[in-house]
């Protein structure tokens, strides 16, 4: 009797061993994709500047974009919204609600917006931000400036969550392959060394005191394809560094959504999801300032923008190859802390006062609305003196996505890539909040300067705040361990040229 169940025993142990070493064999990658409309009304705001502006017209849908990944340890979300940007409170509500519908951990969901500025109506401050200030202020504030729009709003949050949760409930066995494009042909740096000395925004074609331009663009077209077992594609991840700001004209996802529409068709796929994110492009647009012709019109800058960073990611897509299983490691890591805003001068508070006053005809457009901005600020910093900023970084296989929720300078997002140790590092903007442009230290230095530098109730922090956000992205990062990037196998050993060729000239 011992001597069965002893058997029986190394039976059993034989058994589960082989059951063990076979699910530890089996691939273990799950995805799922998700989109859903956040496209505005006609005649609500149109945000994306200092005052009043209206949608008039519809061009083309505005959406969240969501994708999901599950290693078989830890889901992770990528978020890419057509949206000018996302505040913290509505970050924070939306992780909540995801969490407690699907079980995806707060710190593990990236939200980025595209910086779209033919987007729904979303205001640039926090509840809160102007609870004490005075009743000019409070006019400035909400007559004077874009404002959210609550039942927008509450529909955004929703669509937020419904797209993370659908792209969860999505997940399917699937492979995954990420590479680097490369487009230099339509974004620029914005900014112009000048004979002055100084560094101007925007200095204007054909400007005789331009000498150069004052920094980098990033041509990096960050691309990640997810596959099916089948082969059949799932989706597509993409970061690239560019104001999306072609403004067709009316409603719209602006070149993002033109990018979209080329990587479908090249694809054959006239529903793939296309998740945004997007990259550091403070100082980057599609605006040449040393352009040696006339712009293109809105909707043709629109579909070329669109089209070359869509036809260079389909180009990756043609020739990455695909990894499975548990050589795509998944992984997160995020640090919340408060930076310190710039505060103005008690002579620059009352000169903006006087200026405020005198109105926009009297003070001139640009001078009262920079006016106004300061006194905004002024009250904002009685009850907000500092900002909660998030860094997040996310890894996916041998990727790493790099967050800071501003405007940021692109020199920052390429000292972020020479020090990762990932193949692969995204880096991503206005993610998880917003902080307005955090331009790099040299811009707010004797010789810098520029709209981007200017005092506003966007743009204020610390001028460290850059170096911050880039060392702490730095460290998250290379606390992770990159996945294995796959390559062909190796060529066969050689054995003989080719016998067709191996030959001298034959001349007769």
């Amino acid at each position: 009797m011992k001597v069965i169940v002893t058997l029986l025993s190394g039976l059993l142990i034989v058994i589960l061993t082989s059951v063990s070493v076979y699910a530890q064999s089996q691939p273990f990658f799950k995805a799922g994709f998700a989109e859903k409309d956040i496209t505005p009304d006609i005649g609500m705001e149109q945000p994306g500047n200092y005052g009043k502006s209206y949608h008039r017209s519809f061009h083309d849908p505005c959406k969240v974009r969501a994708v999901v990944f599950d290693d078989g340890k830890k889901r992770v979300a990528l978020v890419g919204l057509d949206l000018l940007f996302i505040t913290r409170d509505i970050v924070k509500e939306t992780r909540a609600e995801i969490q407690k519908r699907c079980g995806i951990a707060p710190d593990a969901i990236m939200m980025s917006a595209s910086h779209n500025h033919s987007g729904g109506p979303i205001g640039m401050g926090e509840p809160g931000d102007y609870d004490k200030a005075s009743p000019l202020v409070k006019d400035l504030v909400n007559n004077k400036s874009i404002v959210s729009d609550p039942g927008y709003i509450q529909y955004l949050k929703k669509q937020i969550v419904e797209a993370v949760v659908f792209a969860d409930a999505q997940r399917v066995d699937a492979k995954l392959a990420v590479g680097i494009g490369h487009e230099d042909k339509v974004s620029f740096n914005r900014r112009q060394k000048m004979k002055n000395g100084l560094t101007y925004s925007h200095a204007g074609v054909g400007n005789p005191d331009i000498i150069d331009y004052a920094g980098p663009i990033d041509p990096d077209v960050g691309t990640i394809g997810v596959w099916d077992l089948s082969g059949n594609l799932l989706g597509v991840v993409v970061n690239f560094a560019n104001h999306n700001t072609t403004n067709p004209g009316g409603i719209s996802a602006n070149w993002v959504g033109s990018m979209e529409n080329v990587i479908r068709g090249a694809t054959g796929n006239a529903a793939l999801p296309v998740v945004f994110m997007q990259g550091a492009c403070g100082d980057i647009t599609q605006v040449d300032n040393f352009a040696k012709y006339a712009n293109p019109s809105s909707e043709e800058w629109r579909e070329i923008v669109g089209g070359r960073i869509g036809a260079e990611v389909f180009k990756t897509l043609l020739l990455i190859r695909r990894g499975a299983g548990r050589d795509i490691p998944l992984d997160s890591r995020s640090r919340v802390w408060n930076i310190q805003r710039r505060v103005p001068s008690a002579a620059k508070v009352k000169r903006s006062l006087d200026l405020v006053q005198q109105g926009p005809e009297k003070a001139g457009a640009t001078e009262w609305t920079f006016a106004k901005e300061i006194l905004m600020l002024d009250a904002m910093l009685k009850s907000h003196p500092a900002a909660e900023v998030e860094v997040q970084t996310i890894q996916v296989g041998p990727a790493v996505f790099v967050s800071n929720p501003a405007e940021y300078f692109v020199q920052y997002a390429l000292d972020i890539k020479k020090a990762s140790k990932f193949p692969f590092t995204f880096v991503v903007e206005l993610a998880n909040g917003c902080v307005g442009y955090v331009p790099t230290e040299e811009a707010m230095g004797p010789h810098g300067g520029g709209y981007e530098t200017r005092l506003t109730s966007y743009s204020n922090l610390e001028v460290s705040a850059g170096r911050q956000f880039a060392n702490t992205g730095i460290q998250l990062a290379n606390e992770m361990s990159p996945g294995v990037t796959p390559t062909p196998p190796p060529p066969p050993p050689f054995k003989a040229p080719w016998s067709y060729g191996n030959v001298a000239p034959e001349l007769n």
